[in-house]
Parts: C-alpha cells; sequence; structure tokens
C-alpha cells in the first residue's frame, strides 16, 4: 500500500489499478444515473424519462495546433459511440500567460466552426489565463441524447460477437507527429509521405461521428473510440468494460503505410498510437454484411480483427501463431512529444 502511495506517475492514462480506485467515489447516490464513473466506458448515462442523456469530458493535451476542432471531434465521438447524437458543447479554455488576444479569438472560431459543421450548439464553458498551464488546454463537455432502445455501451460485447474495426490504426498520432515533428521528419521522411501524414486529420480524419451513428442503427453490441494509449489500450478496455475475451488477429489490423514509417522512425509501436478516427466494434456475425456494405457506400473502409470470446483476456495471433499482447497506459506520443 505505501510502494503504491509514493508511485510517481508517468503521462498518459491512470494507472488501471488506481483509476478502478478512484471511480468507486461516485458521490452521492442518484438513481436515474444508469452509468456512472466506470473503466472501459466512455460516457455517462442518465435516464430523463423518454431519452437517455449522454454526457462526456475530455481535454485536449498532446497538441495545441487547432486545439478547438480537436476538442469539439473528441468529445463528439465519444457521445456518439454511445448510439447519441452529440448536441451540446461546453468547454473549459486554460491559456498560459503571454497568450495573444489573436490566439484566443482562433481557439474560439475553430470551436465555432466545427461544432456548426457537425449540428452542435455551444452552451457556454469557461476562459482563464493561467501559470498552471505552458500551453492552451482545452477541456471540453459534450452532452447527446438518445432513444432507450438504441443505446450503445462499451460493455455490451458478447462471446462469438466479431470485433470489428473501422479506417486505420493511429490516424490521429500520426497527423500530429507530422505536425509536430515536421522538421526533424523533413529529412528522413519523402515529401509526399509527409503530406499524407499531416492530410490525415483531415482525410479521413478523427471524427467517427457517421460510423458510429450507422453502427448503431445496425445493431451492434459495442462501441468504443480509442484515444490514448491506441488500439491496444482500446481493445482492452472494450474486453475489459464487456467482461469478455478477445481473440485478436493481429495481420489483419489495418495500419498505413505513412503511419508504419513514422512509427519505425520514432521507435514506436503503432498501436499504442492515439487512433481517434478509428472506430473500435462488436457484432454479431450475422449482422456484420449489411453494417459493412452500408459502411462502404459510405466510404468508410471495416475490417473484422479478431472475435469475442468467454476465456478473459486479449489472445493475440499473428500468420496464426500465438503473439504477446501488450498495452499501455501511456500513450506511444509521449516518448516523443
Amino acid at each position: 500500500m505505501l510502494t503504491h502511495l509514493r508511485r510517481m506517475l508517468t503521462p498518459g492514462k491512470l494507472p488501471v489499478d488506481l483509476l478502478k480506485t478512484c471511480l468507486a467515489l461516485t458521490g452521492a447516490s442518484d438513481s436515474r444515473v444508469l452509468i456512472g464513473p466506470r473503466f472501459g466506458e466512455d460516457c455517462a448515462v442518465i435516464d430523463l424519462g423518454a431519452q437517455y442523456l449522454i454526457t462526456k469530458t475530455d481535454p485536449v493535451t498532446f497538441t495545441a495546433e487547432e486545439i478547438g476542432w480537436y476538442a469539439v471531434h473528441v468529445n463528439a465521438n465519444d457521445v456518439a459511440t454511445m448510439g447519441a447524437r452529440p448536441l451540446w458543447f461546453q468547454a473549459c479554455l486554460l491559456f498560459p500567460p503571454r497568450t495573444t488576444e489573436e490566439l484566443v479569438r482562433q481557439v474560439f472560431a475553430q470551436i465555432d466552426a466545427t461544432s456548426k459543421a457537425l449540428g452542435i450548439a455551444v452552451t457556454g464553458g469557461h476562459t482563464e489565463v493561467t501559470s498552471a498551464v505552458t500551453r492552451p488546454v482545452v477541456i471540453g463537455d459534450m452532452h447527446g441524447v438518445v432513444d432507450k432502445d438504441r443505446l450503445v455501451t462499451s460493455g455490451g460485447a458478447r462471446p462469438s460477437d466479431l470485433v470489428v474495426m473501422t479506417k486505420s490504426a493511429g490516424i490521429e498520432g500520426t497527423s500530429i507527429l507530422a505536425a509536430e515533428k515536421a522538421a526533424e521528419l523533413r529529412s528522413h521522411l519523402d515529401e509526399p509521405l509527409q503530406q499524407e501524414a499531416l492530410r490525415l486529420r483531415r482525410t479521413p480524419g478523427i471524427s467517427v461521428v457517421t460510423e458510429a451513428l450507422l453502427a448503431a442503427s445496425h445493431g451492434v453490441t459495442a462501441m468504443h473510440d480509442p484515444t490514448e494509449g491506441g488500439i491496444a489500450m482500446g481493445l482492452y478496455e472494450l474486453a475489459t468494460a464487456s467482461e469478455v475475451g478477445i481473440a485478436l488477429d493481429l495481420d489483419a489490423i489495418p495500419i498505413l503505410a505513412v503511419t508504419q514509417a513514422i512509427c519505425r522512425y520514432f521507435g514506436l509501436n503503432p498501436l499504442g498510437l492515439i487512433s481517434s478516427g478509428t472506430l473500435l466494434l462488436t457484432i454479431p456475425p450475422g449482422r456484420w454484411p449489411g453494417l459493412r456494405d452500408t459502411l462502404q457506400v459510405q466510404g468508410i473502409p471495416a475490417q473484422v480483427i479478431g472475435t469475442a470470446c468467454q476465456e478473459r483476456g486479449i489472445s493475440a495471433f499473428s500468420s496464426g501463431k500465438p503473439t504477446p499482447f501488450t498495452y499501455s497506459e501511456t500513450d506511444e506520443l509521449a516518448k516523443v512529444l
């Protein structure tokens, strides 16, 4: 116990054991809170009577570039993975001393434009200039509603469900590294690859709202938005929340050549790289063809990467052989930025 109390934490998510202990501290009891703080779940669910209110809080800390745009998207993603359309956004904006007025206006404009594009109303928040931060930080708070028969959680996967991911691993992390380490990468990456990496934040982009809402209408059993810790941490969180295991085909996980190149240069694991823009979901085998075809029509690639199973844990395979599977609360970005 004393050893844990003296433990010094590293950048990233809290250690799982500490997080689970802290999540038990939930304040007053309220029967309307159906899902409160819970490991592996992206949002809270509150019973409003006719519908459920879905709420989410998430900061943007890895980058200062287009931080307002990022904040709206990452919070909208989590609400959408519950089957809800994101509707209302609030933000706490913290700026370091000597921030220019122009930068403040830019962040507000980013939040405004991104919210309009997604049909989201900005309903309030807080602003402050403080020496507590060394670069701008935006902490977003997103709300949405969902009909009770359309709610999806991270904890609904069942044995024999297919495990599916959209797009590719490390989309967000690749674009962040390309922007934040542009000068260094210029001498190690071909110009076309570097430009491709920079474009990833827009194409395919970091939003999963469209595919999440489509998936919710096709009978998925669970959805999860893999952010910090990447695909590896996202799969662990989904499996833990659902109390199932996953038989994972590592060879089936799509990883772009540019992601592989940047990760190889920095010595990073692409499966541990922040992956906003990718959606993890589980679905009964009989429902998968319908969802696959719907996503294909929308130009959204999706791939079966495994199967949920009764035995707990992640059992990974490559070329048909058992392969070690690791995850970390610390995102691979933290090794570089």
